[in-house]
């Protein structure tokens, strides 16, 4: 359904560290990255879509932040939310949700809220229920 996402950022090193220890949280591959333009992408290894993108704006405007926007990243487990949500706190992030349960959306979602450095909201949430031990 999504071929990508871009999401405009104003310092692109800042953000390319931030989004680099995010993305490695959830197991995603850098596709590429060029300080030129600057840009960068993420991708599931093996699967060419979608990609998760942050760069400049095209218009070489400033990058604004949307007011009721947010993107949501799939984690595999509950463990993994916590450590991208920590990730991000620790790279200039800061917390709009902590880590928890959030049984009003379905019993077992258990999600994360966070923005980025330039105020983009994003959360990471799992929707499996814990694995028997």
């Amino acid at each position: 359904m999504i071929s990508h996402v871009y999401v405009g950022v104003t310092d692109f090193d800042r953000a390319f560290r931030f989004y680099a220890a995010l993305m490695s949280t959830l197991d995603l591959t850098l596709k590429f990255r060029e300080p030129e333009t600057p840009w960068a992408g993420w991708m599931k290894e093996g699967e060419p879509r979608p990609l998760f993108i942050v760069g400049r704006p095209y218009d070489g405007e400033s990058a604004e932040r949307g007011n009721g926007h947010m993107i949501a990243l799939l984690a595999a487990t509950r463990e993994r939310v916590d450590q991208a949500h920590a990730a991000a706190l620790a790279h200039g992030g800061t917390c709009e949700g902590p880590p928890g349960l959030r049984p009003h959306y379905h019993p077992n979602y258990y999600g994360a809220y966070f923005r980025d450095p330039d105020g983009n909201k994003l959360c990471v949430c799992c929707h499996n229920p814990v694995a028997p031990s």
